[in-house]
């Protein structure tokens, strides 16, 4: 199911956005402030962040500027602020989409559908001889044999993945997927990696790359 991150501070349009989206089959987390999106997002993936502008604790600017350091997850604002200066800054962020406030809600259903599509959300990768099933969180070898991979080492693979060529350090990754755990430290990390590695087989260590002095990188061939 595809994941969506809705940052709408009007908890009147939140909770509409939110019925709607989940209604047209998407799951939907609705936060109201920056802070909290910052959290979330590092909490787990998503596919998609639907964000206001004027936020009550900062800018979802500054929101978007945050999550590009990571992730190339397609953005799209929601805001009354609709000069070309704004679109501007808006567009030179990476964004997909700028909606100006008020918008028709069939409108918005519509562009968040076309940047999806447009995105190609990729539901399996390919590794060597093995095949990464993102919607069954398994690996799939050459004679079809799944090897359903834990949460927490799949969020790892997909936070790899989807930062890809970006190098996260240990500390990142801790942020990312393990969050506000108490007893998690790099050797958490470190045992992830080999188990990854292992269910990949043979060219784990060429895919899921150890850079030395940073942390690892998901290498694409």
């Amino acid at each position: 199911m595809i994941k969506i991150l809705l940052t709408e501070d009007d908890l009147s349009l939140g909770e509409t956005l939110r019925e709607r989206l989940i209604k047209e089959g998407y799951d939907v987390t609705w936060v109201e402030t920056q802070a909290d999106a910052e959290k979330t997002f590092g909490e787990k993936p998503f596919d998609l962040v639907l964000l206001d502008v004027g936020l009550p604790d900062g800018s979802g600017f500054d929101l978007a500027r945050t999550i590009r350091k990571s992730s190339s997850v397609p953005l799209v604002f929601m805001t009354a602020m609709n000069t070309a200066e704004h679109r501007l800054e808006g567009y030179e962020i990476g964004a997909e989409e700028f909606i100006p406030k008020p918008f028709h809600l069939k409108e918005l259903l519509l562009r968040v559908k076309h940047v999806l599509e447009n995105h190609a959300v990729k539901h399996t990768v390919s590794a060597g001889s093995k095949t990464i099933d993102l919607d069954a969180q398994a690996v799939v070898s050459a004679s079809g044999e799944r090897e359903f991979l834990a949460a927490r080492d799949f969020q790892l693979l997909k936070l790899l993945i989807d930062s890809a060529p970006k190098v996260l350090s240990r500390d990142e990754i801790l942020d990312q997927v393990w969050g506000e755990d108490k007893f998690p430290n790099h050797r958490t990390v470190d045992n992830s990696i080999v188990r990854l590695r292992q269910a990949l087989g043979d060219d784990g260590g060429k895919y899921i790359r150890s850079v030395r002095g940073v942390g690892y990188q998901w290498a694409e061939s």
